[in-house]
């Protein structure tokens, strides 16, 4: 026996549907935001999965302090660029990030950068996290976006994987010019990682003070590689 029509949604329930969207969206932009930015080229294919498992790391370590509004945004292929809406569930992100596949592709690090100015001046954010292994963008004009962070009180955190020197010395560089720092992104120490990107969430949240107070190991060892 076939089912009746579906009944038309009432004015009434559109209404309430309508204005309980727009509470959510007035909450995430009321909430603490952080910038999630991911290196999304081929290199990064092997170690993916890990980047999409330790976000998660990022909600609950702030659970505490505060709601945490996080974007998403990443580079890959030719040139594509993109950035989700800004979000409080964990689990909206980590949809996000399983739909995204690696595909080869050139750095796109000043574009992350000038993204990230963009959403500052439309409404603060109070830090980027970044992961990837390689930059082959101009070290000049990445300083000097990074100078306007620090400037404009947007620190980084890039999460380098991979050791080459000279991507070390750049995300050094440029985590030194916003107050932030450069971490190294190791896929044998997941736990270490997951407490480092924990302690940035809290940072984003609660500022140095709640880095302070927190006695995880990532809170200790990111306060160490902050400057006073």
């Amino acid at each position: 026996m076939s089912r009746p029509p579906a009944k038309p949604a009432g004015a009434g329930e559109i209404a309430r549907f309508l204005d309980k969207r727009r509470q959510l969206q007035v909450f995430a932009e009321r909430s603490p935001r952080l910038l999630f930015a991911i290196d999304a080229t081929a290199s990064r294919q092997p170690t993916w999965d890990l980047a999409c498992q330790l976000q998660g790391e990022m909600f609950l370590a702030t659970e505490r302090l505060a709601s945490l509004s996080v974007q998403l945004c990443y580079y890959r292929g030719l040139g594509e660029f993109e950035a989700t809406p800004w979000t409080s569930s964990a689990s909206a992100l980590a949809r996000a990030m399983s739909r995204v596949h690696c595909a080869a592709g050139q750095t796109q690090l000043t574009r992350v950068l000038r993204h990230a100015l963009a959403e500052h001046r439309r409404q603060p954010v109070r830090a980027v996290v970044f992961i990837g292994d390689a930059m082959e963008e101009r070290a000049g004009r990445l300083a000097e976006l990074a100078g306007e962070c620090g400037l404009r009180q947007l620190p980084l955190f890039l999460f380098q994987e991979g050791g080459q020197p000279a991507v070390t010395a750049c995300f050094e560089q440029l985590a030194g010019l916003s107050g932030g720092a450069r971490l190294d992104f190791d896929r044998s120490s997941a736990d270490r990682l997951a407490s480092l990107l924990g302690a940035v969430a809290c940072y984003a949240a609660g500022g140095r003070e709640a880095l302070e107070n927190s006695a995880s190991q990532g809170a200790r060892l990111l306060l160490e590689k902050l400057k006073p």
